[in-house]
């Protein structure tokens, strides 16, 4: 059975740093497509950044060139996949999910999709920027 456990969330500050991880367990297969959701209370999950195993990547305009999704590596049959956050804004708090599916996605030709698109959900870490 897949897992996925996000970690690394937190309050932080305006301009401030923060990586989240992601860690995908029972993980077999060849290939597969990971991304990174945000979600504000009451609101749906949107979509913030997408790595396909091939290392493509995809991001929303709103975190170009502040945010980075890579993968760690895997042993076995686990995944870790990192959001590297950098200079961080109020607008960046929300509740960061981490989901994953089978098979690529072909982000090299095709944005990164929304979340019905994705199988494996983690529960979440929360990410508070305050001022």
């Amino acid at each position: 059975q897949v897992q996925v456990v996000e970690s690394g969330g937190g309050m932080v500050q305006i301009g401030d740093s923060l990586t989240p991880t992601c860690v995908v367990t029972e993980y077999h297969w060849l290939s597969y497509s990971a991304g990174w959701f945000r979600q504000h209370i009451g609101g749906d999950r949107a979509r913030v950044a997408g790595f396909d195993s091939d290392g493509s990547t995809d991001y929303v305009n709103a975190v170009k060139g502040r945010f980075t999704i890579s993968s760690q590596g895997k042993r076995d049959r686990t995944l870790t996949l990192t959001l590297s956050m950098s200079n961080v804004k109020p607008e960046d708090t929300g509740l960061y999910f981490c989901a994953i599916k089978r098979g690529e996605w072909g982000l090299r030709l095709h944005p990164m999709p929304d979340s019905s698109a994705f199988t494996w959900w983690g529960q979440g870490t929360q990410v508070t920027v305050s001022s």
